[in-house]
């Protein structure tokens, strides 16, 4: 379902206006068993210990008495700020996420939740395509969105592929392996 919406730009300019078009997300984020409950513990620690925390601090804080030059004051609400995103981000992340391993794909066609291997200018290269979430330590993870995943999303073993880097050369990518990440 696509919408638009105007939007004007001044009372100046009354007559103008931008149109945008919002599209919904279609992606889908998939995440192992064990990244999912490790998030889940991570969400469960913030909402519980680490909130309680921060709001003794914030307390504290409060009591010292002039809040605009009140520096310990300023630095809890930013700290409360950042956990308040995460636990929003990481609620929405394990309601729309699924729990398991993707679709199979058609055998040797890269898809997310797969350990690829790639050889980028003689460089070979293994990194898992997906969320970050799903990545343990040592293994470097790409976004389906990053110039990279994109490129590689879709395409079959022994291709080579191609992708723009943020400097604006193109990169030939040739997928050597995939396989489901475990």
């Amino acid at each position: 379902m696509l919408r638009s919406i105007a939007v004007p730009l001044s009372p100046a300019y009354r007559a103008s206006v931008i149109r945008v078009t919002l599209t919904p997300m279609t992606t889908q984020t998939w995440l192992t068993q064990e990244a999912a409950d490790r998030l889940r513990a991570e969400l469960a620690d913030l909402e519980g210990p680490r909130r309680a925390d921060i709001i003794k601090k914030i307390e504290a804080a409060r009591a010292e008495g002039d809040l605009k030059e009140n520096g310990g004051y300023h630095a809890a609400r930013e700290e409360q700020g950042k956990i308040e995103g995460r636990i929003r981000q990481l609620k929405h992340m394990l309601e729309n996420a699924h729990i398991g391993t993707p679709p199979a794909s058609e055998s040797g066609i890269v898809g997310l939740g797969m350990l690829v291997t790639v050889d980028i200018m003689g460089d070979e290269m293994k990194f898992l395509l997906g969320s970050r979430e799903i990545g343990s330590s040592g293994i470097d993870v790409y976004s389906e969105k990053s110039p990279l995943g994109a490129a590689v999303l879709g395409a079959k073993v022994g291709e080579t592929v191609s992708y723009t880097a943020p400097n604006g050369k193109s990169i030939s990518v040739a997928i050597l392996e995939a396989a489901f990440f475990a």
